[in-house]
């Protein structure tokens, strides 16, 4: 599986326009050579720079198989528009939270897990409660990384 996004390279710098200096939105993502059998997609976006500890910007699970993109600026609610149900993320906020480093560069990784389910799982969920939920039902796994200076 491949995850690439318009609003940046793999490994290259996050305008600052998804990030908490700007705009605060979900940059696109797109998703090609997915395995058969996928019933559901999560996704998790953290920052291993932080200093206190990984930092979790993004969690999102439950995404409808036919789906293979996700527009810039899902909107931060339980269940936005493209189906789907988002947790909660560091900040404390239901979906995305971007970048805001409080210095260095730091590092972005936005992972996507193709599942051999759905999950049983109420929006709001933690990184930890998604990781657990998906155990022994990730089928692939796609990568990104994106970094960010203030």
């Amino acid at each position: 599986m491949e995850l690439s996004s318009q609003a940046f390279k793999h490994e290259g710098m996050i305008p600052s326009r998804y990030t908490c200096d700007a705009d605060d939105i979900s940059p696109d993502l797109q998703w090609q050579a997915v395995p058969d059998g996928v019933q559901s997609f999560a996704l998790i976006c953290d920052d291993p720079d932080a200093p206190m500890g990984t930092w979790v910007h993004w969690v999102y699970f439950n995404i409808p198989p036919s789906t293979h993109s996700l527009p810039e600026g899902v909107i931060p609610v339980q269940q936005p528009d493209q189906g789907g149900r988002q947790g909660t993320n560091d900040f404390q906020r239901i979906g995305y939270g971007g970048p805001c480093p409080p210095g260095g560069i730091h590092r972005y990784y936005f992972k996507l897990y193709a599942l051999d389910a759905m999950l049983d799982l109420d929006a709001g969920a933690s990184k930890q409660q998604l990781l657990d939920a998906m155990e022994g039902r990730i089928l692939a796994k796609a990568e990104m990384m994106g970094r960010y200076q203030r």
